[in-house]
This record gives structure tokens, C-alpha cells and sequence, in this order.
């Protein structure tokens, strides 16, 4: 094996064992020569599922023969220190918590396919995750305080603003893998029928074919597609009627993948745009939770199914022993995954590739009638610089108020996050698009802080003196207090969502 070196990149995974991530960036930074040089740096709370990872990571090395160096350790600590890069991609005891989400949601008659990011579980994992971002953000602040910081945690959009928010001073932004590129504008094309298959999409055809997608994550629309200054929109929503004249129900893979050719065909019909993520984005309107008089083609809303993703972490886990047993050889590792999309930027940032991402950060104008610092999903080109949107245009009325609306609910929910205040969560819960009653809001919050008070703060529930919680919408975290003592606010040219 060549010697180790640290030429390179370092780059820190904390929650080394996520189910999406974690395999991967041992590929990526194996396989990239500009990468493999550096440190990985990967953390897990789990010391048996981090001993597993360590030891996958230094295998693959070996076996490729890389200078990759990699340190490993259940203390973050010991691993930040000089970290160019910390990508955050853990969660407390997720499948179990959403599947309590999902539950109690559906009691008070509100489906969610997904629950992770809108609705009662988007809201309530802000509240279990937020927090602890914010301890890692201080830890960072104190031991690499010039590293990029890249959330894909989910409610990613919510995280990421909150990140922005209350620990301004660090290089942040967001990410969600549904929009990785070039792959998302290649299957579009096809699509559109402007080529065959993947292998004709060249440079050319991306130079010609001018695709523009904007939201909030989740909740993303393509608001443009020109092929050579022909419109391709029509062409790209006739292939999605098409596959929804063949839908059954999406089949055996989950409540998330279910009826998406039709639900995407019927925004289409509503907004004259076409949804990019339609397996969250059907959870983020009301047409389809079950609650009109009139029969409709499309059935209510698939819940989201815990057994389901507890056999794919299971798989996973086999997989790990798997290639550490050697059945299959380590050697094989390198055929098994491939590039992931936070590494993949990682990348084109550390080797200056210019090449552009879809990347979860503030508007900057680039969407022209929504506010500089609302937290948009927007093409950006990015160096070590951080990411600069590219002009999209105006969002359209109608989806425009949407946007607004669950943004409004993301920025009520971190604020709830941060200051354990029953006030602003119930605020955050009849904002929040899904949401239909003001007594049933009550009742759920009330059942999910009883139901989850083991994964959340202790502010929750502490009691005043008339035996409620105490509001503390005045305390210094409620108003915007961030990491070190700096102020949150977002000084910038144009217009704020900020009042």
C-alpha cells in the first residue's frame, strides 16, 4: 500500500452510518483523485456500526492502494480538527421517530408519505435534530472554524435556513440528493425527447437545453425548459401522462413512490409547471389527504411505512459484513456504489471543476419576486467561494404563495427549535400547509411531545408557576442568538423575509 499522506482534502462525516451517505463517501473518496489524497474523517454515536465503518474504509483503501488517511471515532472532537469540509448526515433513532410522526398524524387525519420534512413529522424532526446541529455548530466554531459546512439532514431546507440563521459566521449551505446533477437534467431530456438515452447527452445538448428549477426543497418546480429556444415543457408533461396512463400504484417500493406519474401530472394541470420531486412534494398540498366529498381518480395519500426502512438499514448492515468478511471481496467495493452528490461537489470545490449543483442556500435574487434571503433549492455555481445561484425568474402566482407559506413553517419551526416555546410550535403547526384544525394542531402537539420527550430538549417541559411551560419568546435563543454570540440577523442588499 502507498503511504498515507494528507495532500488533500479533509473531509469529517458525522453519522458515518447513514443508510445514504456513508458508503458512498468511502467510494468517492477512494475513486477521486483529487480527493484521495486527503482525510476522511468519520463519526458515529454507535461505537459497533463506527468500529464497522473504520474498518470498511481502511479495507477499500488498501485494496485501491490510495493515500487516503482515515481517522475514526464515536467523539467528534477528535475528529473535527482541521476538517476543510464537515458534511452533517446523522439522525436520533430516525425510522422510529417518523414512524411515531406518521402515527399520530394520521389519527388527527393528516397522511404523510414521507414525514420528514412537512407536516407534524417535519416539524417535530426539527425539533429532535435542530438542537443537536446547533452543538455540532459550536464545536466546529471552536476546532474548524473555516470548514464548509454541508447539511443533508432532513428537514434539510429547515436545517439549513436554521444554520444560516443562528450560526451565520460558519460557510454553510444544504443539500438533497433528489436534484443531483448532471443526471436530473439528462433524464429530462430524455423526456423531452430531445435525445434517446443517457449515453447521447453531451456537452452540446447541455449548453442547449436551458432548464430551470426553484423551490424550497421538496417542494421544487421546473419553471423553464427550452431546447434551442423551443419550449419542451409540454413535451416533458405528455411523457409524465403517458407513464400515468400505465401507473398502477407504483408498486411494492412505498408509500413514497406511489401514484407519482398521476399526482405530478395533476399539479402539472393545476400550475402549469411541472413538481421535480413529486414523492414529497404530493405530501406538501391537501389534494390528496382523503378530505373531500367528491370521489377522486387518485386515492389519499400512502402512509410511510417503519418495516420497510428497517429492512433496508438491515441490507445495509449485511452489505458492511458482507465486504468485511470478504463474501464479496473487498475488491468488488468499487463496483458496488458510485458518486455521491455532497462529495461530488466536494470535489468539483476542492479541484475547481466548475461545475453546477443544485444547492440548498438564500435566493440572492436569483428567484426575482421572492425575498434575497428565503431558502431556495437553486442551480448554483460553486467553488471554494460557497454557491452563487444562477437567475431563475419569476415564481409564478399561486405557487409563489405555497413557497411562502412553507418556508414560513420551516422559519416557525427552528425558531420553535431553538427556544422550547409552545407558543411559536403552535404557531409553526397552523402554518404549516397540511394542517387544517386548530384543535387537532393541540392534540398533536401534545401527543408527540409525550410520545418523543426522550429525543427532545428539556426546555419542553419545564413548568411555570400557572402549570404551563413558560413562553420565553424573549430568551436570547428565541431572538436570534447565535454560536459564539454573534447575531443572527442577515444584513443584505434587497429585500428580507425577516421582519
Amino acid at each position: 500500500m502507498a503511504a498515507k499522506g494528507s495532500d488533500g482534502p479533509k473531509v469529517v462525516v458525522l453519522g458515518a452510518g447513514s443508510l445514504f451517505f456513508g458508503r458512498q463517501a468511502i467510494w468517492q473518496m477512494v475513486n477521486s483523485p483529487h480527493l484521495n489524497a486527503g482525510v476522511l474523517g468519520l463519526v458515529d454515536t454507535d461505537p459497533v456500526r463506527m468500529r464497522k465503518m473504520a474498518a470498511l474504509a481502511e479495507a477499500v483503501v488498501e485494496a485501491n492502494g490510495v493515500r487516503l488517511s482515515i481517522e475514526a471515532s464515536i467523539d467528534r472532537r477528535k475528529v473535527l480538527k482541521k476538517a476543510d469540509f464537515v458534511v452533517l448526515s446523522f439522525a436520533d433513532r430516525s425510522v422510529k421517530f417518523r414512524a411515531i410522526d406518521c402515527a399520530v398524524a394520521e389519527k388527527y387525519g393528516i397522511r404523510m408519505c414521507s414525514g420528514d420534512t412537512i407536516g407534524p413529522g417535519g416539524i417535530f424532526r426539527t425539533l429532535r435534530e435542530f438542537p443537536e446541529i446547533l452543538r455540532v455548530a459550536g464545536d466546529i466554531s471552536d476546532l474548524c472554524p473555516e470548514a464548509w459546512v454541508i447539511n443533508y439532514i432532513n428537514p434539510t431546507a429547515a436545517n439549513g435556513l436554521g444554520l444560516r440563521r443562528h450560526a451565520p459566521h460558519l460557510k454553510s449551505f444544504a443539500l438533497c440528493d433528489g436534484l443531483h446533477m448532471p443526471h436530473v437534467k439528462r433524464n429530462y431530456a430524455i423526456r423531452a425527447g430531445i435525445i434517446a438515452d443517457k449515453g447521447a447527452f453531451t456537452e452540446e445538448v447541455d449548453r442547449k437545453f436551458d432548464m430551470r428549477i426553484a423551490g424550497v426543497n421538496h417542494f421544487t418546480w421546473m419553471l423553464k425548459a427550452e431546447y434551442e429556444g423551443r419550449d419542451v415543457m409540454p413535451a416533458i408533461a405528455e411523457s409524465i401522462r403517458l407513464a400515468a396512463a400505465r401507473e398502477t400504484d407504483g408498486g411494492d417500493i412505498g408509500a413514497k413512490a406511489k401514484f407519482n406519474a398521476s399526482i405530478g401530472y395533476a399539479l402539472y394541470r393545476i400550475f402549469g409547471k411541472i413538481p421535480t420531486c413529486v414523492a414529497h412534494t404530493k405530501e406538501y398540498v391537501r389534494f390528496w389527504q382523503g378530505l373531500g366529498k367528491t370521489p377522486e381518480p387518485i386515492p389519499p395519500l400512502a402512509i410511510w411505512e417503519a418495516e420497510e426502512r428497517y429492512k433496508r438499514h438491515d441490507e445495509m448492515w449485511r452489505q458492511v459484513d458482507g465486504f468485511l468478511s470478504g463474501r464479496p471481496p473487498i475488491g468488488d467495493y468499487m463496483k458496488s456504489f458510485g458518486p455521491d452528490h455532497a462529495t461530488d461537489i466536494i470535489e468539483s470545490m476542492v479541484a475547481g471543476l466548475g461545475k453546477p449543483f443544485y444547492v440548498n442556500t438564500f435566493n440572492g435574487g436569483a428567484v426575482t419576486n421572492m425575498a434575497d434571503d428565503a431558502f431556495l433549492e437553486l442551480l448554483c455555481d460553486l467553488d471554494m467561494k460557497g454557491p452563487r445561484p444562477r437567475p431563475v425568474g419569476e415564481m409564478p402566482r399561486g405557487l409563489r404563495g405555497l413557497q411562502e407559506q412553507v418556508l414560513d413553517a420551516h422559519e416557525l419551526a427552528v425558531q420553535a427549535a431553538v427556544s422550547c416555546d409552545r407558543d411559536i410550535l403552535r404557531r409553526a403547526m397552523l402554518t404549516d400547509p397540511m394542517v387544517s384544525s386548530i384543535a387537532d394542531a393541540d392534540r398533536i402537539v401534545e401527543d408527540l411531545l409525550k410520545a418523543e420527550r426522550d429525543a427532545l430538549p428539556k426546555g419542553w417541559f419545564r413548568r411555570g408557576a400557572a402549570g404551563r411551560p413558560p413562553a420565553r419568546s424573549g430568551s436570547s435563543a428565541a431572538s436570534g442568538r447565535a454560536i459564539g454570540g454573534k447575531s443572527s440577523s442577515v444584513r443584505r442588499a434587497g429585500r428580507s423575509r425577516r421582519g
